[in-house]
């Protein structure tokens, strides 16, 4: 019996797994291409006049994760696990909605990646809270990235977000 070598206390198993196969490692840290991903963001506007607010949580979770494509494997525990890839940009079009749910929510919100199969958009807030927004609705997915991720990934049915 060999141990494994690949087990955290930070992930379950099977997220653990699904990250590290997508390329993630403890200190895993890219802030290089987190700035990059910030002043595209920051510099675009859209035809109305909206634009993206960077804040450091987003940054953060882009130099950790960002550029990740996730492929869970295995059934989900309520909902089918999601594929993902954490790339900001795929939000880049979207600066009046995530403003909108920013205000509804009291906070600042930025685009975090997609679900590729759905299209649903990631976003994180400023407390490091993350989301999905889909056509269906706005979601909560986690307290921190950990948890958005770990949600995403195990199939565990998110949270819908009421407003108002």
């Amino acid at each position: 019996m060999h141990t494994d070598r690949t087990s955290t206390t930070r992930f379950a198993v099977p997220v653990d797994a699904a990250l590290r196969a997508a390329g993630w490692h403890p200190g895993r840290w890219d802030i290089k291409q987190a700035e990059i991903w910030a002043d595209a963001l920051r510099d675009h506007v859209s035809p109305a006049g909206h634009r993206h607010t960077v804040f450091p949580a987003a940054v953060e979770a882009w130099a950790e994760f960002g550029g990740l494509h996730i492929t869970p494997t295995g059934p989900g525990r309520q909902v089918a696990p999601a594929t993902l890839h954490l790339d900001p940009l795929h939000g880049l079009h979207m600066a009046r909605t995530l403003g909108d749910l920013g205000r509804a929510l009291d906070t600042e919100v930025c685009p975090l990646g997609a679900e590729t199969d759905t299209q649903a958009l990631l976003a994180i807030d400023t407390e490091g809270r993350v989301y999905t927004l889909d056509h269906t609705g706005d979601w909560y997915l986690g307290a921190d990235i950990d948890q958005g991720l770990t949600t995403l990934i195990a199939g565990t049915a998110p949270a819908r977000l009421t407003t108002g």
